[in-house]
């Protein structure tokens, strides 16, 4: 890791494009950018482990990097990717206490961080910017509760299906491993790979070059809303 030389208006454009600061006044996005910098990481770069110490709310420039905690018998389940312009260590920024996961960069990537006592200053004394927090706090407990709900009800073919439907429709799946898609839905490879394999005998997807992709709408449908 290493910190990177930035301007001021650089670093009030990434307050201003962000949605928790892109209504305060500007002399007020000058005052917080005295207490952010931008850190660049390599890919397998550890940003922060689980029960580290907080140095503030994280957002990702550049690059990409996942969420992810550790089981006590090693198995690693994968919370979230985050991708460019995504913020993410917010709960130990505003409440404290230490990082709750790990977060490690797929590729090399530029994060900013932004002071936490900043940020909890600002709760105190920006209302606007309260109520802000508290929306994506409640986005991200929703967020939480829906994984639960899907670990507890839906089988492993369904959750897989309902993964591949949040990956991005203006170009082809991403080319994640199964290791990795077994790390995100809680199980192990083996079983993804009989997922996998179950979703493409049914003609809901079909895999070209390791690369996943929606042969039929209405039959992946299906397996995305099975009560349906």
């Amino acid at each position: 890791m290493k910190t990177i030389e930035t301007s001021a208006e650089s670093r009030i454009q990434t307050l201003q494009g962000n949605e928790y600061f892109d209504e305060l006044p500007e002399d007020v996005l000058w005052e917080i950018s005295e207490h952010m910098h931008l850190r660049e990481y390599q890919r397998g770069d550890v940003l922060f482990w689980e029960g580290d110490p907080c140095d503030g709310l994280n957002i990702v420039q550049q690059g990409s990097a996942k969420i992810f905690r550790v089981s006590p018998q090693g198995r690693q389940y994968i919370v979230r990717i985050l991708q460019e312009g995504d913020t993410f260590a917010e709960v130990p920024a505003f409440d404290g206490a230490t990082n709750p996961a790990n977060v490690e960069a797929l590729e090399t990537s530029h994060v900013w961080v932004i002071d936490s006592e900043t940020l909890r200053g600002l709760v105190k004394r920006h209302p606007q910017f309260a109520q802000k927090v508290l929306v994506n706090f409640g986005q991200m407990l929703r967020g939480m509760v829906r994984m639960v709900s899907e670990m507890a009800f839906y089988q492993v073919t369904h959750r897989l299906a309902r993964l591949i439907d949040e990956f991005p429709q203006e170009k082809s799946k991403p080319a994640w491993t199964q290791e990795q898609l077994a790390a995100r839905l809680g199980t192990v490879r083996e079983v993804v790979a009989r997922s996998l394999k179950e979703l493409e005998r049914s003609g809901a997807i079909k895999i070209e070059d390791r690369r996943i992709q929606i042969a039929d709408k209405e039959i992946f449908q299906q397996w995305v809303q099975p009560n349906h």
